[in-house]
């Protein structure tokens, strides 16, 4: 005779759907708003004060996309310029990434081609989205539509954002998540 009798129901991510990582790379020129975006995506907020970074911060947020449970483990990486390069080693185990230009500085268009190329020589085609960022500085603004067309002809998808804002910052972050998804069926 059984009394007493309590069944643990086990939610769907500790029976068949796993909490899946992965890890995304933010990837762009110095001062496009890395560190902003991601403060903005994984905390919800934006400080005025800038910040240079200085090799990588890892920040982690989970997110459920396709019912599935993913960590997007986010490294922030050093932006690149004439002097500093950044280390192609910090893209193994890559499973996308972010390619940041920033609206107001055309110059940044060169640096994220560069990126790209070498993130496809180090490891490969990944999945990413490119994000044309600090568009609440509307007249500022020095990037047109077509400059942009050339990051995006593989296919990728491109989003204007404002980490200052937040506009199109959550929407960026889930369409790569979705196509990272894509790619490992």
């Amino acid at each position: 005779m059984l009394e007493n009798v309590s069944l643990a129901i086990a939610s769907p991510s500790a029976i068949g759907n796993p909490m899946i990582r992965k890890k995304v790379c933010l990837l762009g020129a110095y001062a496009v708003g890395k560190t902003s975006l991601a403060a903005r995506f994984v905390h919800s907020m934006f400080d005025e004060k800038y910040l240079t970074t200085v090799g990588v911060k890892i920040d982690k947020k989970s997110i459920q996309i396709e019912d599935r449970d993913l960590d997007l483990i986010i490294w922030d990486l050093a932006g690149e310029d004439e002097f500093v390069r950044v280390r192609t080693s910090y893209f193994r185990g890559a499973a996308g990434y972010l390619l940041v230009v920033d609206g107001t500085r055309p110059a940044t268009l060169e640096v994220a081609d560069a990126l790209r190329e070498r993130i496809r020589s180090a490891v490969g085609p990944l999945p990413h989205v490119v994000l044309a960022n600090k568009s609440d500085l509307v007249d500022d603004w020095h990037v047109a539509d077509t400059d942009l067309q050339s990051l995006v002809e593989d296919g990728s998808k491109l989003f204007r954002t404002s980490a200052k804002t937040g506009v199109g910052v959550e929407e960026a972050f889930d369409a790569l998540a979705r196509e990272m998804i894509r790619s490992e069926a």
